[in-house]
């Protein structure tokens, strides 16, 4: 029996046809025919089918070029993007996908096209030719993206997709400090104690960004609450000079709605913040106007890992071991994402934390009982 409306009927040798109209020809309808053994797999021939003859119907809207239709979409985008995000599209743009299919109609850039350009960026890409890794060029594919979901919202005709291309993600080493490093580090801040060693201080025990630690004032922290409010980032952004590439430091809202939070402050940290406060003022510098910028502040933090003897590591190792040391504390994942300012849970667990071996060998011990020899 046919399903109402579908035009798909089983057949007497037992597969199911589905039945399409092909043409009309003075008024009477010529039908093409497609066949499978199961009906869901014919109602997907059949669905297919039809699609495919409403492309080949469809007059062809073309975009125009990439260059223009990127320059539409970033000015749209720029009411909703925050301008470090905006920043980046830009230097994407000019980068990589302008050089390569600026002057090229978009509606004219094949799959096979996108493919050839991706392999090209993981093998040379980059100024240096020396490739650009797989995270990079998920970037660029990104803002790709972006282009051809804004030219297929205005009705144009894109022929490419991202499903065609296939990206291995390397999961890169992230630093944490052992403990030991990380008392080691404590010890050389207690005997250098001034304002900057206080930031890394504040970071080893609540997580904090570094831009968000260059951007704090006193007065987001309530001594009497012992509680630090984040509502702000501090990052070098290019300004509004493209072609000179000026770039300009800003204090501006900090990466996602998450990120704005109350972190409780542990006790132990009370007497040192009340040594060094200073209502009104830069955390960091004790100052109302001058402020230490992220680079500033991650020159200095290389210089003090340097005088430890400790192995190389960027300042967002702090917040790497702050969540390792939470997870090793027995925190909930709940409160530590909160803290940490992410948007779900599985980013903490997936991107910060880091179980050490002594961990992981005292979890495996609990098996000892359950094995012992009577």
């Amino acid at each position: 029996m046919p399903r109402t409306g579908e035009n798909i009927y089983r057949r007497k040798d037992g597969r199911w046809e589905g039945r399409y109209i092909r043409e009309r020809v003075d008024g009477k309808a010529k039908y093409n025919a497609v066949y499978a053994r199961t009906y869901k797999e014919v109602k997907r021939k059949l669905d297919e089918a039809k699609r495919t003859l409403e492309r080949k119907e469809t007059p062809a809207v073309h975009a125009g070029k990439v260059s223009e239709i990127g320059k539409q979409w970033l000015s749209d985008s720029a009411a909703f993007l925050k301008k470090s995000s905006l920043n980046k599209y830009e230097d994407i743009l000019r980068r990589y996908i302008l050089p390569e299919f600026g002057e090229d109609e978009l509606s004219d850039i094949t799959n096979r096209r996108l493919v050839e350009f991706v392999n090209r960026l993981l093998l040379d890409g980059g100024a240096k030719k020396q490739g650009l890794t797989p995270s990079t060029v998920a970037a660029v594919l990104s803002a790709f993206n972006g282009i051809r979901l804004y030219a297929i919202k205005k009705g144009y005709t894109v022929t490419f997709s991202m499903e065609c291309v296939r990206l291995r993600r390397e999961q890169r080493d992230i630093r944490v400090f052992s403990l030991e490093e990380e008392q080691c580090l404590l010890r050389y801040l207690q005997g250098h104690m001034d304002r900057p060693a206080l930031g890394i201080v504040i970071c080893l025990f609540t997580g904090i960004r570094i831009g968000e630690l260059c951007a704090m004032k006193w007065d987001d922290i309530d001594l009497a609450e012992r509680k630090m409010y984040v509502g702000k980032t501090m990052q070098r952004l290019r300004g509004n000079e493209d072609a000179d590439r000026k770039t300009e430091v800003k204090i501006i809202a900090p990466k996602s709605v998450r990120s704005v939070r109350t972190i409780p402050l542990p006790d132990s940290m009370m007497e040192l913040l009340e040594e060094f406060y200073l209502p009104e003022t830069f955390l960091l510098i004790g100052d109302s106007r001058r402020f230490v910028e992220p680079r500033t502040m991650q020159n200095r933090f290389k210089k003090i890992v340097a005088s430890c003897g400790i192995e190389d590591a960027n300042f967002h190792a702090t917040r790497h071991t702050f969540a390792t040391r939470c997870i090793e504390l027995g925190f909930d994942i709940k409160s530590l994402s909160e803290i940490l300012g992410h948007a779900s849970v599985s980013i903490t667990m997936n991107r910060y934390v880091h179980p050490t071996m002594a961990l992981k060998r005292e979890n495996m011990n609990r098996f000892s009982d359950l094995f012992a020899v009577r």
